[in-house]
């Protein structure tokens, strides 16, 4: 890819987070690290899969942040993600508890980039190395700084995450 266009996707990256840092709520801004993904259908091809990033979460429980990892395949890959919830327990369906208290559900939506040459066909409406990505998570807070979270990865595997505020 040539770089010129190289820089616009990732240009094209960054501005996807300006509409979450206008916002006047106050924020907590966390260092989250993964260092193990299991696949649900291993392959010869498969990599180790690792992941470092920076979150920013407000009060109401928005969502935004930008990771940097290596995918299934061993290529550098970003996922930036201006939109996405936090959902904190204890959540109550009736008169029961579905998600007890120090638990949450997340969701994060936005741009992924890195799944390039033979391996674009691995993620859905990929374009040059670039597509939409949606990541589902449940986590436990263990401390008021720290967490440990697991994301859903489509129908292809779960990624384990170490999260600890910074601010």
């Amino acid at each position: 890819m040539p770089l010129q266009r190289s820089v616009r996707h990732w240009f094209a990256l960054l501005c996807s987070l300006l509409p979450i840092a206008s916002q006047a709520d106050e924020a907590s801004y966390w260092l989250i690290a993964s260092p193990y993904t299991v696949h649900f259908r291993p392959s010869d091809e498969h990599r180790h899969v690792w992941l470092v990033g920076i979150e920013r979460q407000t009060a109401r429980g928005d969502l935004a942040g930008v990771t940097y990892f290596t995918n299934s395949f061993g290529q550098p890959s970003v996922f930036a993600y201006p939109f996405g919830k936090t959902y904190p327990g204890p959540i109550k369906w009736g008169d029961t508890t579905v998600l007890p208290e120090n638990w949450y559900a997340k969701w994060a939506a936005g741009l992924l980039y890195g799944y390039k040459g033979k391996y674009e066909d691995k993620v859905p409406f990929n374009r040059d190395g670039l597509s939409p990505g949606v990541i589902v998570s449940l986590g436990r807070s263990m401390t008021e700084n720290t967490q440990f979270q697991t994301n859903l990865l489509g129908a292809n595997g779960l990624m384990f995450q170490f999260n600890t505020r910074l601010k």
